[in-house]
């Protein structure tokens, strides 16, 4: 692999980047100890194993560095000097936590990923980092990992960070021994393009300009000059994380989902709606005059389609129905909204800021990123967001994943984002948010799991 221009859309969260806000992805996977403790996984065999298998990524050995041109761009390079035990390092639970059973377990293993998300990725490296989080000797651990945004979107965070486990990697080395047909040479062609190149070149950029035209005009009828925003939602950053995970159950979404109509997606972003409206409720807040709103990224890669290293993403404005009480007209009103969404398009309305941000140029980036990180909260709220996980079971030197919590980072002047996967019969959350804005995330993720039995609840018989 050789170097590598970053797209607009990478450059521009490369530069959104802060000491307050870091612009990286994570994820929390968690692992059953091995069935036979006499055979079971250290921590140090664990780091060997995942310091083996990071290593043999292509991508986890590409750092940035700045480029004459284009001016203000940036590019991959492989790093030289690349050490994997730079990436990769062991933390340890407390005492207690670690004699807290399962419950200690996974309550210091959220305490610590919230302190290692606030960490900034060192900028000089490759973007990445792991951490092992293990407790009692031969009981449950962890593995956070972090990706830059610029490295990776949520489905190409998954695709590199597979690579970890047992049966990717094995699927990964039977691959590589089997012979392949030697590709036909293809005679150099000129870098200087041709007059048809050029011809569509042009065609191409007035393209992209009108569809930047189109979405920017989008955005800026649905900005808001009243900045308030939603109750606690929207704060003043302290720089501090805290994660809290929920664990729904996939059955009992399907169900809702087979009643209501519509799709799984819709079915949790109303859960979404419904779990803040009770948290709020329970904080004695007033609900909103306005719903808040959320930023729902989708993916702009197609089935099929050559796999891209960069970003691919646009994204929809849903408002998130909190003041209704009824919790099926909240799942109508998502469905409603959501169905609009589609019929329109990942490249119109205010939610595409990635289309717009893939339009413009490298110096806009580098010298326009604070304005535009300052304007998030004038479009949204909170982000939420559906990151999919392989359907098979997965393991780790023999140890079964137990669980994965997706973690999304913060914008600018937002206390909460919220991303979901899942997984093994069941919905992971995670949620992230600024730790002094929201001291009481454990509670909202709670609500979470008694909106879903709400609704079971309301399911109708016969």
């Amino acid at each position: 692999m050789g170097t590598e221009l970053l797209t607009p859309l990478d450059l521009a969260f490369w530069h959104l980047e802060s000491d307050a806000h870091p612009m990286h992805l994570g994820a929390l996977a968690v692992f059953s100890p091995v069935p036979d403790p006499a055979h079971g996984v250290s921590t140090e065999t664990v780091l060997e194993l995942l310091g083996a298998r990071a290593a043999a990524i292509p991508r986890l050995r590409m750092r940035v560095r700045d480029v004459l041109l284009p001016v203000g761009g940036a590019a991959w390079f492989v790093d030289k000097d690349f050490d994997v035990r730079r990436h990769i390092a062991p933390v340890r639970l407390t005492e207690a936590e670690s004699r807290g059973g399962d419950d200690g377990f996974m309550a210091g293993a959220t305490r610590l990923a919230g302190e290692l998300m606030e960490r900034p990725l060192e900028r000089g490296l490759p973007p990445w980092q792991m951490y092992v989080i293990g407790g009692a000797d031969g009981g449950p651990f962890a593995v956070l990992v972090k990706l830059h945004h610029a490295l990776a979107d949520g489905m190409r965070a998954v695709a590199i960070g597979a690579g970890i486990f047992d049966e990717i990697a094995s699927a990964g080395r039977a691959r590589s021994g089997i012979p392949t047909r030697r590709a036909r040479a293809v005679p150099p062609r000129s870098w200087m393009p041709g007059p048809r190149q050029v011809a569509g070149l042009a065609l191409g950029r007035i393209e992209d300009l009108g569809r930047a035209f189109g979405v920017g005009a989008s955005m800026v009828w649905a900005s808001r000059l009243d900045l308030r925003g939603a109750p606690a939602l929207i704060a003043s950053s302290s720089g501090t994380r805290r994660l809290a995970t929920a664990d729904l159950d996939l059955d009992a979404v399907q169900r809702i989902r087979r009643a209501a109509g519509g799709t799984t997606n819709d079915v949790l972003l109303a859960v979404v709606a419904g779990a803040l409206r009770r948290w709020m409720l329970e904080r004695g807040e007033a609900l909103p005059a306005e719903d808040p709103r959320a930023l729902v990224p989708v993916s702009r890669r197609r089935p099929g389609q050559a796999a891209a290293t960069g970003n691919k993403l646009s994204a929809y404005l849903l408002g998130l129905p909190v003041r209704e009480p009824d919790p099926w007209k909240r799942l109508r009103t998502v469905r409603t909204a959501m169905d609009r969404n589609k019929s329109a398009g990942p490249f119109r309305g205010a939610g595409a800021v990635a289309v717009l941000a893939d339009q413009l140029p490298s110096l806009a980036h580098r010298f326009g990123a604070p304005i535009a990180g300052n304007a998030a909260r004038m479009l949204f709220d909170v982000l939420v967001t559906s990151v999919p996980l392989p359907r098979s079971a997965l393991s780790l030197g023999g140890c079964p994943l137990r669980a994965v919590y997706p973690m999304a980072p913060l914008a600018r002047g937002q206390s909460l984002a919220i991303a979901l996967s899942t997984y093994g019969g069941r919905v992971r959350v995670g949620l992230v948010a600024d730790g002094k804005a929201l001291p009481d995330l454990e509670r909202l993720a709670s609500c979470a799991h008694d909106e879903v039995a709400h609704l079971l609840e309301l399911l109708p018989t016969g």
